[in-house]
C-alpha cells in the first residue's frame, strides 16, 4: 500500500511542476494552454494552470486506460502516470515532438543519468531509477495495447492483445536501455528532471564582453550561410542586391572575399527601395547546391510595377476599408506590397550549382506570395527555412501606425504574424483540401499548421500577436527554439520564443505591459479573451539611454561558435542605436527560465579593418545595428552600417575567459576588399539613413 500511495501522489504532482524548470511545450510543438476546466483523468490542480492536455484529449487517454485492463492497483498508477505526461507542459521533452512522438516518455534511471552528467536537480536515488522502479512494479503484469512495445516495431499500432514486459524484455536492464532518459529531461514519477546535457557538465563562465573584428566595410540587412556547407556567405543590401562572399579563417587577420565581378544576383529593377522599403530577407532552398532554388523578400510599388498585384491586406474579410486610410508620406493604401518570389542559380540542372558565383537569374521563377500594405512601415519581411521541417517561414509585420485595426490579433489577417509556407508543391499538387482562391500568391499550406485545430484561424498562420517580428532564428543545437526580436511600439522591446499556435500579446500587450491604442477603429482584444505568452527577454526603452531612448531591438543568435567558449549557449540581440547589447541565458538549460544582462562589446586590436572609436564613449562607433547573422561553421556577425563584424576570440579585447583556446601564430596582414568598396562608395551615410527609418517606424 505505500507503494501505491507513493505512485498515486506522482501522478497528482505532473501537473504541479514549476513554470520554471521546464521549456513548456506540447508534443504538437505548441505553447502549453491555460485549463478552461478541470481535467478529470489526469486531475489538473485549478483551471488556471497550463498543460497540454483539454477534456478531449484527457477523456481519450481515460478510454485509452480503460481499454488496457490492467489489474494490479500499483501498475496501474504507474502507467496511468506515464499516460497522464502527455498533458504536461513539459510533454516535448518526454515524448519528443513531431511527427514521431515516443509512447512512453523518457524514464529517469540511474545508469542513464550517470552516464550523462549529474542531475541539476537534487534528486534522490529512487527519483533516478524510476525506470527501475516502473520494470519492478509492471514487469509481471498483464497490459493490453501496451504502450510498452519495442523500438523495432516503428510506429505500427500496439497490439491489442494482453503482454507483460517480461515478454519483450529479459531483464530491466534491457528495458531501461529502451525507455531510460537518455535525453536532458526525463520523468522521475513526480516531478520532471533535468539532466546536464551538453559539452560541459559544469556551468560556463560569464562572458565578460563580446570582442569583435571589422572584415567589410559594407552596408547589408541580411546574411545566409551557403547551404553547400562552405565558408561562404550570401549577404543582401536594402537596395536590392545580393553579394557571394568567402568569409577568412578565425584568426587569418583577413577580410571578406567577394566573389564575382559583381553581385551574385541584382533585383533592384524589382525592388522598391526608399526609407521604408527594400530587399528585406533572403533565403536558400535546403537543397540549393543541386536545385539552384533560392528565394528574396521585398517590397514593389504598385504604380510602378505592372506584376505587383497582390492583394490589399486592408479588405473586407478583416473588417477593413481602404479607402479610410488616407494617405501614409504620399502613399495610397496597398500602393506597396510584400512580395516573396523564386529565383534559380543558372546552371541548377547540374550537380555544381555551388560553384555559381554572380551566375544567379534575376529573372523571377515564381511569385510565391503577394500582399498591399496599409501603411508603409511596420512589415518585417524576413524569410528563412525551419531547419528541422523545411518549410518556409515569412514574418510580417502588423502595418504599422500602432496596428489602429488590430490586424494583430485578426485571426483572418496575416498581419503581425509568422506564416508557414509549403514551396516545395502547389495546392494543385500537394492533394490538399485548400483551393487557390484561399491563398495568398502559389504555394501549400503545411498540413500540420495551426489551423487544424482552430477554424477561425487563416491556414497560413503559425503564429500571431507579433509588432514588428525584426530578425527571428532557429537555435542550430537545438531547432525547436525559435527566437524572434519583435519591435516594439512606444516603451518595451522583446524577444520571443516562437511555438505554434503562440499568441504573443500584440495589439493587447506591449511586452508585460499593456497597450493603450490612441486610435481603434478596428475595436480592441481584452486580455482575458487570449492566452498572451510572455516575452522570455527585453527591455525597456529607457534602458539604452534615459535622454533619448531606444530605437528598436535586433534579435539575434544563440551563440554556438567556438571562439568564444564564454558566450557559447548564450542568446545575443542588440538595439538598433548600436550603444547596447545583451546576452540571455536560460537556466537551467532546457528549462525555459531566461535572464539577460547588458554586454559590454569592443573591437579586437587585430581587427582586419580598424573600427572607428565613439567620440565620448568606450565602445567601438559601429554605426546603426541593422541585423545578426550565422555562418556555417557558427561564427556570429553583426550587420551594422558601418560593416560587418565577426564575434572572435574575447582576449583579443582584453576579456577573460578561461575556457578560451590561445591561438600563438601570428595573424597575416589584411587583404583589400574592392567589391564591397565599391558598392558602398558615397552611399554609405543614406543607406545608415534609410535602415534607421525602417526599423523605428
Amino acid at each position: 500500500m505505500k507503494m501505491l500511495r507513493r505512485l498515486m501522489l506522482s501522478l497528482s504532482f505532473i501537473l504541479l511542476l514549476p513554470s520554471y524548470l521546464a521549456y513548456p511545450l506540447c508534443t504538437d510543438a505548441r505553447a502549453p494552454v491555460l485549463l478552461n476546466t478541470t481535467l478529470k483523468f489526469c486531475a489538473s490542480p485549478s483551471r488556471n494552470s497550463r498543460g497540454c492536455c483539454d477534456a478531449t484529449a484527457d477523456a481519450a487517454l481515460s478510454k485509452q486506460f480503460d481499454a488496457m485492463a490492467i489489474s494490479d492497483a500499483a501498475c496501474a498508477a504507474v502507467v496511468k502516470s506515464i499516460l497522464c505526461a502527455k498533458c504536461s507542459p513539459y510533454s516535448a521533452d518526454l515524448f519528443g515532438a513531431g511527427p514521431k512522438i515516443r509512447t512512453v516518455p523518457s524514464l529517469c534511471n540511474s545508469t542513464s543519468s550517470a552516464n550523462s552528467a549529474e542531475s541539476k536537480e537534487t534528486t534522490t536515488t529512487t527519483t533516478q531509477d524510476y525506470c527501475k522502479l516502473v520494470w519492478d512494479t509492471c514487469k509481471d503484469v498483464s497490459i493490453a495495447s501496451s504502450p510498452f512495445q519495442p523500438p523495432l516495431q516503428g510506429t505500427a499500432p500496439p497490439p491489442t492483445s494482453p503482454s507483460k514486459l517480461t515478454d519483450a524484455w529479459q531483464s530491466q536492464s534491457d528495458f531501461c536501455g529502451s525507455f531510460g532518459g537518455r535525453s536532458s529531461v526525463c520523468l522521475s514519477g513526480d516531478t520532471v528532471s533535468f539532466n546536464a546535457a551538453g559539452p560541459s557538465p559544469s556551468p560556463r563562465p560569464e562572458p565578460r564582453g563580446v570582442c569583435l573584428e571589422r572584415i567589410d566595410n559594407g552596408s547589408y540587412l541580411s546574411l545566409a550561410p551557403h547551404p553547400d556547407g562552405s565558408s561562404r556567405i550570401f549577404l543582401g543590401s536594402q537596395a536590392g542586391k545580393i553579394w557571394l562572399a568567402t568569409v577568412p579563417e578565425q584568426g587569418s587577420g583577413g577580410a571578406l572575399q567577394f566573389e564575382g565581378a559583381g553581385p551574385f544576383v541584382d533585383l533592384t529593377d524589382q525592388v522598391h527601395f526608399d526609407s521604408a522599403l527594400g530587399l528585406m530577407g533572403m533565403a536558400f532552398h535546403p537543397g540549393f547546391a543541386t536545385n539552384g532554388r533560392f528565394f528574396a523578400s521585398y517590397n514593389c510599388d504598385r504604380t510602378k510595377s505592372p506584376s505587383c498585384t497582390g492583394r490589399c491586406s486592408c479588405n473586407s474579410d478583416v473588417g477593413c476599408d481602404p479607402s479610410k486610410l488616407g494617405t501614409d508620406s504620399g502613399a495610397q493604401p496597398c500602393q506597396y506590397q510584400v512580395v516573396v518570389s523564386e529565383y534559380s542559380a543558372r546552371g541548377s540542372a547540374a550537380a555544381n550549382v555551388s560553384q555559381a558565383t554572380s551566375a544567379a537569374d534575376p529573372s523571377e521563377v515564381r511569385r510565391i506570395f503577394a500582399m498591399g500594405l496599409p501603411y508603409t512601415s511596420g512589415h518585417g519581411g524576413q524569410v528563412l527555412f525551419g531547419p528541422a521541417d523545411g518549410y518556409l517561414y515569412l514574418m510580417l509585420g502588423d502595418g504599422g501606425k500602432g496596428d489602429p485595426f488590430n490586424f494583430a490579433q485578426n485571426k483572418k489577417s496575416l498581419l503581425g504574424k509568422i506564416v508557414r509556407l509549403d514551396v516545395d508543391s502547389t495546392p494543385s499538387s500537394s492533394g490538399g483540401d485548400l483551393g487557390n482562391t484561399s491563398l495568398w500568391g502559389n504555394y501549400s499550406i503545411p498540413k500540420d499548421n495551426p489551423y487544424a485545430d482552430d477554424s477561425e484561424l487563416e491556414p497560413e498562420i503559425w503564429a500571431l500577436g507579433l509588432r514588428n517580428p525584426w530578425r527571428c532564428s532557429f537555435d542550430s543545437e537545438r531547432p525547436s527554439y525559435f527566437y524572434c526580436g519583435d519591435v516594439g511600439q512606444d516603451a518595451y522591446e522583446e524577444v520571443d520564443l516562437i511555438s505554434k499556435g503562440g499568441n504573443y500579446g500584440w495589439r493587447a500587450l506591449e511586452g508585460p505591459l499593456v497597450y493603450h491604442p490612441q486610435w481603434a477603429p478596428g475595436g480592441n482584444t481584452s486580455l482575458s479573451s487570449i492566452d498572451a505568452i510572455p516575452p522570455i527577454m527585453g527591455y525597456s526603452h529607457s534602458d539604452v539611454n534615459k535622454n533619448i531612448g531606444s530605437a528598436s531591438i535586433m534579435g539575434g543568435y544563440v551563440y554556438r561558435g567556438s571562439a568564444d567558449p564564454c558566450l557559447y549557449g548564450r542568446y545575443l540581440y542588440a538595439d538598433l542605436y548600436a550603444s547596447a547589447m545583451w546576452t540571455g541565458a536560460e537556466a537551467p538549460e532546457s528549462s525555459g527560465n531566461y535572464t539577460s544582462a547588458l554586454i559590454p562589446f569592443s573591437c579586437s586590436k587585430e581587427s582586419p579593418i580598424p573600427c572607428d572609436a565613439a567620440a565620448g564613449s568606450p565602445l567601438p562607433s559601429l554605426g546603426y545595428v541593422y541585423s545578426f547573422g550565422e555562418d556555417n561553421s557558427k561564427d556570429m556577425y553583426v550587420l551594422a552600417s558601418k560593416g560587418v563584424y565577426r564575434v572572435v576570440r574575447p582576449s583579443l579585447c582584453s576579456y577573460t575567459c578561461p575556457a578560451e583556446r590561445q591561438e600563438t601564430s601570428p595573424p597575416a596582414a589584411p587583404s583589400s576588399n574592392k567589391a564591397s568598396m565599391a558598392e558602398m562608395g558615397m552611399g554609405m551615410l543614406l543607406v545608415s539613413v534609410i535602415v534607421v527609418w525602417v526599423l523605428v517606424t
